[in-house]
Order: C-alpha cells, then sequence, then structure tokens
C-alpha cells in the first residue's frame, strides 16, 4: 500500500556542498588533538615518555591513561538487561578512555596529543616513546576460548563474556532424533568494517559545568547516554550536537573512548578540541560488524516438514563488549531463529568471547543478515540433500498469512503480519525463476556456471528504548518545527518527517521542518536512526503528536468563532463550525495565538516502543567465469513487506543500500586479522574491498506490502531489508553455480580468489575442468 510522495529537502544541501559535517564545526580558540595508538594487539605498558612530544611545537598537552583514571573515565557499561545460561550476567570489564596498564587490540589509542595545529598534534604523537611487553594473543573466538588461551582481562574468566541461549533443548533433541532427514551446515559471516564516508571526528568544549559535543551520531540521546557511561558524568550535563552525518550503519550509535579522552582534554585546558580522524584510524579503531561462526542443523520429516532447527553461534566481541554488540548477538537472532519457517521447535546457544581485536558493533542489518543467511542456506542445502525443488519446499513450510499474529517458539517475539507466500511467488515471477534452466543452458555452452539463488527474510524492527518523544513548535511566522532526537544519516527524515506531520494537520509541507540533535530544543526522550526504526517509532510519534495538536485547537477555534467545542469540525488544515462556512485555518490559528512563551498548540507526544516485522523475498542470479573465479551479478529482484510505504524514492534508496553493504560483504569485503600476532592485515583499500557501482547491473523492486497493526502509520521498517536479504539470495546463487561443478561449500565473500580456488580443488579432485 502506497502513500503518493515527492522530492528529497536535503538533497540540494548535501549535493551543493553546503552541508555541515563534524569536520566543519569550528570555535574560537579551538585545538586540535591527535591519538598514539598501540602497535601491539596485546602487551603491557612498562613505561611512557611524552618529554619529547611536550617540547613540540605548538604542542600544550599530552594525555595518558594515568590522566583518564584520575578523572574516572574508566567505566563499565550496563549493556544487557537480561542474563545468560545459569542466570549468568554478561562479563563487562571496565573500558578506558585511553589504555591504562595494557593494550588489548592493535589501534586502542595509548596517549592523546593536544596541539595548536593538527599537523602539529600528528608529529608530536610519533615522539611519544612507549616500553611495551608483548604479550601472547588471541586473535580469533576460537583461539580465545581454547584451553591455555591468553587471558585479556581478568573479569572475564576464560575469555567467555556472555553465554545465550533460547528455546528448548530437550525438545529440539527429541525432534531431530524422529526426524527422517537432517541437515547441518558450518558457516562464517566474516568481521567486516563500517567505513562511513565521514570518518569519526569530535569537536569537545565546555559550557561552564556542562559538556558540548559535536561529532556523527545516530541519536543524541543514545550517545549521550553512553558517554555518561564511559565518564561518569550525569547526563543532563552533556549536550550532543550534529547537523549532517556521512553515514552511521550503527558504528555512529554509541560514544566511543576518543569522546571521553576529547572531554577530558577541553575540561583540563579550557579550550575547544577537535579531532578528525584518518581513514586508517577507520580501520583500526571504529567498531567492526559480524565477525560470526555459526553452527546450523534442520530436521525434516519424510514429506519435506521441518520439524525443528537448531542454532550454535560463537560472536566475537573484539576486546572489550560495547554498545549494541552482545544485543546483536543474542536478542535479534532470537526474535527471527526460525525464519519465515512454521519450525514447532527450536534450540540455539550463542557463546559471546573477548579478543585482541577491534570491539563489535551492530552493523547494518545487526545480527539479523546473519540469521538469515544461515536459514537461507540450510534451505537450500535441505533442498539439495531431499531432492527437493528450492521454491517448493519453501512453501510447503511457510508461515501462511492467517497465522499472524504469530509467536516465534523460542518466545523472543511475536510476528506481527506478512504474507510471505505472497512475497515468494512475486518474487520468483520477477526473476523468471521458470525460464532459469534455459538461461544456465545456454551459459555452460559458453564455458560460464550459471546459479540462482532465493532469499525468504523476516526481520524485527523498532523497539529498543522503552518510548520516542516527538515535540511540534508553533512559530509566530506561522511555520512548524518538528523537534526529535533521531539523528540521520542519508535516510531522507527531512523530507518524510514534515510530510507526516503536514499530511495529519492538513498544511502545506513546506511550512512544517525538521529539526534534530538540537540540544537547545526541548527535553526530548528516544532512540536513535537503527533498528529500522526511524518511522516505526519517530514517524508514528510525529503523528500522534500532530493529531493532539489538532485536539487541542478545537477549544481555540471555538473560542475565536465563538460556539461550542462541540460544533466544531477539522479538515483539510480547517476549524469550522459544522453546517455553516465560519472558518478559521490552524496555522492562522497559531498565529493568533503566538507570543514571547509557548504556543498554546505546542505539543510533545510520547509513543511506546514498539516492534514490527518487516519481510521480504530476495532473488539473484549470478555467472561464474571457472577459469578466472570472478562472479557477475546479472540480475537482482528485491520484493519486500515493509508495512505502508510513505515515499517510494526514499524507500528504493534504502533497499539499494542496504543491498549494495550486503552484496560487499558477500562479495568482496573481508577485514582480517594475523591468528598469531593479531596485526590487521586489511587496513587500508588497498586490501579491503568495497563494493563498486558496477556491482549491480539489473535490479527490480517490487513491494508486496501487509500494513502493521503494531503502529499508526502502519508501517514496519525498510533501512536493513535489503542487507538481510542480500546475503542469503547472493551465496545461494552462486553455490548454485558452483554445485555442477562439484563445490559444496563456500563461505563469504564469494571474491574471485576464493572461487577459482575451490573450483580447483574440484578440479585437483579429480573432476572435469569446471564449464567444461
Amino acid at each position: 500500500m502506497t502513500v503518493p510522495f515527492a522530492g528529497r529537502r536535503e538533497d540540494q544541501r548535501l549535493l551543493t556542498g553546503t552541508g555541515r559535517f563534524t569536520a566543519d564545526w569550528t570555535l574560537p580558540g579551538q585545538l586540535h588533538a591527535a591519538f598514539l595508538r598501540s602497535e601491539h594487539a596485546h602487551a603491557e605498558i612498562l613505561g611512557l615518555d611524552a618529554s619529547a612530544a611536550l617540547a613540540a611545537p605548538g604542542v600544550v598537552a599530552v594525555l595518558t591513561g594515568a590522566d583518564t583514571l584520575a578523572a574516572g573515565f574508566h567505566r563499565t557499561q550496563a549493556l544487557l538487561p537480561y542474563t545468560g545460561r545459569g542466570g549468568e550476567a554478561l562479563k563487562a570489564p571496565p573500558r578506558p578512555a585511553l589504555a591504562a596498564g595494557r593494550v588489548r587490540y592493535v589501534g586502542e589509542p595509548v596517549a592523546l596529543v593536544v596541539a595548536e595545529t593538527a599537523a602539529q598534534a600528528r608529529d608530536a604523537a610519533e615522539r611519544i616513546a612507549v616500553d611495551y611487553r608483548p604479550l601472547p594473543a588471541a586473535a580469533t573466538p576460537e583461539a580465545a576460548l581454547a584451553p591455555g588461551a591468553p587471558q585479556i582481562h581478568a573479569e572475564v574468566p576464560g575469555n567467555l563474556c556472555f553465554d545465550y541461549e533460547y528455546g528448548d533443548a530437550a525438545a529440539a533433541d527429541a525432534a531431530f532424533a524422529r526426524a527422517a532427514h537432517v541437515v547441518r551446515l558450518e558457516l562464517e559471516s566474516a568481521r567486516v568494517v563500517g567505513n562511513p564516508m565521514e570518518p569519526k571526528a569530535a569537536l569537545a568544549a565546555w559550557d561552564g559545568e556542562t559538556l558540548d559535543l559535536w561529532t556523527g551520531t545516530q541519536g543524541m540521546v543514545a550517545l549521550r547516554d553512553s558517554l555518561a557511561s564511559l565518564t561518569g558524568l550525569p547526563p543532563e550535563r552533556i549536550r550532543v550536537r550534529a547537523q549532517d552525518v556521512g553515514g552511521g550503519f550503527g558504528i555512529r550509535g554509541p560514544a566511543y573512548p576518543e569522546h571521553a579522552a576529547l572531554a577530558l582534554a577541553a575540561k583540563r585546558l579550557g579550550r575547544p578540541v577537535k579531532w578528525v580522524a584518518s581513514r586508517s584510524e577507520t580501520f583500526l579503531s571504529d567498531y567492526h560488524g559480524r565477525a560470526l561462526r555459526m553452527t546450523a542443523e534442520l530436521a525434516l520429516d519424510a514429506e519435506g516438514r521441518f520439524l525443528a532447527i537448531r542454532h550454535a553461534w560463537l560472536c566475537d566481541q573484539g576486546a572489550y563488549p560495547v554498545a549494541t554488540g552482545p544485543l546483536i548477538n543474542t536478542l535479534n537472532p532470537a526474535m527471527m531463529c526460525t525464519g519465515c519457517y512454521r519450525i514447532p521447535v527450536v534450540y540455539g546457544r550463542h557463546r559471546l568471547a573477548v579478543t585482541n581485536t577491534v570491539p563489535v558493533t551492530a552493523y547494518r542489518g545487526a545480527g539479523r543478515p546473519d540469521m538469515a543467511y544461515v536459514i537461507e542456506r540450510l534451505v537450500d542445502e535441505a533442498a539439495r540433500q531431499t531432492g527437493r525443488d528450492r521454491l517448493a519446499l519453501r512453501r510447503l513450510n511457510l508461515i501462511p498469512r492467517d497465522a499472524f499474529p504469530y509467536r516465534v517458539p523460542s518466545g523472543a517475539a511475536e510476528y506481527d503480519s506478512g504474507d510471505y507466500a505472497a512475497l515468494l511467488d512475486a518474487a520468483a515471477e520477477a526473476a523468471d525463476w521458470a525460464g532459469f534452466e534455459a538461461r544456465r543452458a545456454e551459459a555452460a555452452a559458453r564455458g560460464r556456471l550459471r546459479g540462482i539463488g532465493c532469499a525468504l527474510f523476516v526481520e524485527p524492527s523498532g523497539g529498543v528504548v522503552p518510548r520516542d518523544e516527538i515535540a511540534l513548535a508553533f512559530t509566530p511566522e506561522g511555520g512548524i518545527v518538528i523537534h526529535s532526537v533521531i539523528g540521520p544519516s542519508g535516510q531522507g527524515h527531512e523530507t518524510v518527517m514534515p510530510e507526516i506531520v503536514a499530511r495529519a494537520l492538513g498544511v502545506p509541507p513546506e511550512s512544517v521542518t525538521l529539526r534534530t540533535g538540537d540540544p537547545e530544543g526541548p527535553p526530548l526522550f528516544g532512540g536513535g536512526a537503527f533498528a529500522s526504526r526511524s518511522m516505526l517509532s519517530h514517524g508514528a510519534a510525529g503523528l500522534v503528536a500532530a493529531r493532539e495538536a489538532v485536539r487541542k485547537g478545537r477549544a481555540l477555534a471555538a473560542e475565536a468563532l465563538e460556539t461550542a467545542e462541540a460544533d466544531i469540525e477539522f479538515a483539510a488544515g480547517e476549524y469550522r463550525i459544522a453546517g455553516t462556512d465560519r472558518r478559521i485555518g490552524l496555522l492562522e490559528l497559531a498565529r493568533r495565538h503566538a507570543g514571547p512563551g509557548p504556543n498554546p498548540l505546542d505539543t510533545t507526544a510520547a509513543l511506546p516502543a514498539t516492534r514490527a516485522f518487516p519481510s521480504g523475498a530476495h532473488v539473484a542470479e549470478v555467472e561464474v567465469d571457472p577459469d578466472t573465479g570472478e562472479v557477475a551479478l546479472l540480475r537482482y529482484v528485491a520484493v519486500d513487506d515493509c508495512g505502508v510505504v510513505l515515499n517510494p524514492t526514499l524507500l528504493a534508496g534504502q533497499i539499494l543500500g542496504g543491498m549494495v553493504q550486503g552484496l560487499g560483504q558477500a562479495f568482496g569485503e573481508l577485514c582480517a586479522y594475523d591468528p598469531e600476532s593479531g596485526q590487521l592485515l586489511t587496513g587500508s583499500f588497498l586490501d579491503y574491498a568495497m563494493p563498486r557501482a558496477d556491482l549491480l547491473r539489473e535490479v527490480v523492486l517490487r513491494e508486496r506490502c501487509v500494513p502493521s497493526p503494531n503502529n499508526p502509520l502502519g508501517v514496519k521498517g525498510a533501512g536493513e531489508a535489503g542487507t538481510t536479504g542480500a546475503l542469503p539470495a547472493a551465496m545461494n546463487a552462486v553455490l548454485d553455480a558452483l554445485r555442477p561443478a562439484g563445490v559444496r561449500h563456500l563461505d563469504m565473500p564469494a571474491s574471485p580468489a576464493r572461487v577459482w580456488a575451490a573450483l580447483r580443488e574440484r578440479v585437483a579432485d579429480g573432476r572435469e575442468r569446471p564449464g567444461a
């Protein structure tokens, strides 16, 4: 269901270079900072000599771990509101703003140099001498949990920081015991780097006892509270400011230790301190994503019906459990652990380990693409092993439309609505699935391997915080300002939020503007732009606020029109006396009551945070050159159910953006560490393959939407759907192309080198030349 909608307000500013990102903010008298970072994955700090740096031109100060310890900026964040196996809580060690006594990953900040210019700060940082005593490192979760592994934190015995389970282990064992077929897979969702276009940056300044922090953020309240946890500062004494943000993807949600160190430097020196990271620092210090080892089993009866599913995940948390890292590796997967299928029994156990690597947090999809990847790879493998048609096996086991609301057997979620069969049928038709074998034969005649892959998925959106607040302020000039705490980073909030409010108020959209990240605005609570929740939570709250403003205006209109409130009707932005032509417009009414104080129509509305469950069916078609291993993505079809569509253009942008990030992981992105030393091997774009514009050749986007009953807009969210569908669809297509050549398994990314190696291995086994 689509509501007509057009235009993007922010495009003019962003495309003409007049946007204002963190590096564009400048304050009088500001200093500049640079960080010295650890060159070791694990080592004791025996000594640090900053005398040469302090003597360097322009240097004002050098801060070390001793300074941040003395300030109390060395705290443990409360990360999970639930316990794991045996009632055990997450083990989260203190997180220093600057390393104190020990470093635990390459890139960990060790010292902060403050100087009059950025170049002077960088030059001086190189003059600091640190005496390290290297320690053995554990760069993978397997190594960290192995007997005799290096102990990374005294607070985390055996390096296992959380052990989480869901479902019914005994019931799963019984179902697998009576199964006619059991399918098992071991898969990896490799570590990836978020790489926003805008590198991490911050400007810290103090206004008395209040900290002002300019930085890229996905939500001012979320980052403020995270920084309060790191520093011990009261949240009300932190003001987070941002206008434009050059990419979020989950990694711009939490505070970083650099934020705390800069805040301390600005406080001590009495001057603003600014820092802009290099791209190398992005690789070394931005929180990473994924980093999962996943084992899964699917039990089927003789007719192909799914009986039970089991999950065993090993989740790398990096050197410190931070922000949402533990959450997205436990709760999110548990909410979608059976996918779109009616599977009566589930059991999952997810073990979270600390390692000597960069910490891991939410990255676009936040655990959902990984669970969808596991389930859809399992279903394809089940079809192969039982000799069944891949689509027919899915149709046999789908949750029917009349089963909603549907309670997941893990007990972690209740799907609100959906029509998975319609999604699958629409995707198969748009992809011409029925005609694929002819295309495969034509490719084989040219010596190419062609494959097609399908993926169904359902994912949770929304939630995260208890409530979301929106404030509407009527200006003396006759306009309306929406105040929100969301942090836009390309989603189009400046366009869609005013349209939602304007439509409900019956006023011209151009009379409404959105203001986010404004500490001088009304004090508001709410989550940020993550979990595909912006419209589900903040958009819906805006609608509620607009309706409340209309209600409040009835009494004022009755007074202006000299009639009883019961006689007042509202439509198309006007109040009128029923049955007459006497009327007054909402904006005119607001102007009449404009004054030095708040307008009586000003409204703040709170909406309890709810969840919805977007779903989709994606199909990818690929062709492989067996001589080079190169994979060409020929066509991609995405049919999505994201509830009511507010803006088709913005929806297409979100689906495509998420799709490219998923395909980047499927075909090239890989963040690799040396397993022995813990050194980052992919620390630049020379080694880390980002997706390019020619990755997608033909894209078909369709919608088969069922409105969500869980919010007044009926929306479900779309920000991560493209990623969630892309991983399994792409890899199922690649495996479908490679199976005729004897390749049964391949982990992401399906890079030319990996594909070529897998094909050569089959040739070495005595099989025919692939594609011959």
